[in-house]
């Protein structure tokens, strides 16, 4: 593992042709959403792509692929989802209308994919950074690796999780 880990912003912009990103975690704890989860909770939206949360993400997004890049996003979840889980559904149609790729793959259909420990984003088959989080889903110091064998791993089961994932738009929440 490299020792310098970029930024999503450098990451992004650094990005020439594709930007994959699986998450495998049911929960998740980061601080930034806290507030955010808490008024979804309450009624609130979760897909208002003008709100503070979101500014930041849906301009790099878009101008990420306004560049041409490819930006698929991956989620393996276990089903019935849990709460976390149905608010970023709820959440998902920023993504898209960013200009990301979403797809949803049920855990039980997982089981016979080698994926890596850690969610990931996998930017040109060169690097991959590793998001690490506690138990409790906290966010803590992230990885990255420009090894071949760790980028090859990456993208194999990014790309098995994508061919068998259901669309956005066609995943139901169970």
């Amino acid at each position: 593992m490299s020792q310098s880990v970029p930024s999503f912003e450098e990451l992004l912009d650094s990005a020439q042709h594709s930007a994959f990103h699986l998450e495998m975690r049911d929960t998740y704890s980061v601080d930034e959403e806290r507030d955010h989860v808490a008024a979804w909770r309450r009624g609130g939206r979760a897909d208002d792509a003008d709100s503070a949360q979101w500014r930041p993400w849906v301009d790099l997004v878009r101008r990420t692929v306004g560049r041409g890049v490819l930006m698929r996003r991956a989620r393996v979840v276990s089903e019935p989802v849990t709460e976390y889980i149905r608010y970023e559904h709820a959440g998902t149609s920023v993504n898209i209308r960013a200009g990301e790729q979403v797809r949803w793959l049920p855990r039980h259909k997982a089981s016979d994919i080698a994926l890596p420990g850690n969610d990931f984003w996998l930017i040109d088959d060169r690097i991959v950074r590793f998001n690490i989080f506690t138990g409790d889903g906290a966010a803590v110091d992230p990885q990255a690796s420009e090894e071949p064998t760790v980028i090859k791993l990456c993208a194999s089961a990014f790309e098995e999780v994508w061919a068998r994932a259901v669309p956005h738009g066609e995943y139901e929440i169970v």
